[in-house]
């Protein structure tokens, strides 16, 4: 099976809540691509990111609105701003590091919510019955490019809602050689 791979940078999800309090009530979103997922896509808006040691500025807010805010960043934002953002699948953010979001009409200061996001695959159910593949499942993943490589404990995402595509991150990427377009295959 060949699996698209989609290639993040450092983002963050926002609750409706925190999204009034950074752009304000009655502020609107502008959208300027679809993601892979459907429903999912980047807004043209950014923010910081703030902790003691550092600031990162730029920050793409994706859509939409969530239930709770959590910044999904780069390892090496970790030495860059001196905490321990763990690697864990997107939503998995109890018990990580918080910072101070800051928005063009306020900021919000989070308790918990910096993750590293953990690689996975994101499939249907039909699709992953097919394949022999379970929700929660980990796997191998051999990618091809200029500097191919077995991306191993990818976790199986299965879901109806999911389009078929493996997300890894801009440092999984460069160290693998991938860009647009990239693919790769499932092994066991």
């Amino acid at each position: 099976m060949r699996i698209p791979i989609w290639i993040s940078n450092r983002h963050i999800h926002i609750s409706q809540i925190d999204a009034e309090k950074l752009f304000g009530k009655e502020y609107q979103f502008t959208t300027i691509k679809g993601l892979s997922q459907p429903g999912q896509f980047a807004y043209q808006e950014t923010v910081s990111l703030k902790w003691p040691k550092g600031q990162i500025d730029g920050v793409r807010v994706l859509g939409p609105c969530r239930k709770h805010t959590q910044a999904e960043l780069l390892l090496a934002d970790n030495f860059k701003l001196g905490i321990q953002a763990p690697i864990r699948l997107s939503g998995d953010i109890q018990g990580t590091p918080g910072c101070e979001v800051i928005g063009p009409a306020g900021s919000v200061v989070l308790d918990h919510g910096c993750i590293v996001a953990k690689r996975h695959l994101h499939i249907t159910v039909a699709e992953a019955k097919e394949a022999g593949l379970v929700d929660g499942q980990e796997i191998k993943v051999k990618v091809h490019g200029d500097r191919w490589l077995v991306f191993e404990n990818v976790i199986v995402r299965a879901a109806d809602t999911f389009a078929l595509d493996m997300h890894i991150d801009l440092e999984e990427a460069n160290a693998a050689g991938l860009g647009a377009g990239a693919w790769g295959e499932i092994l066991f």
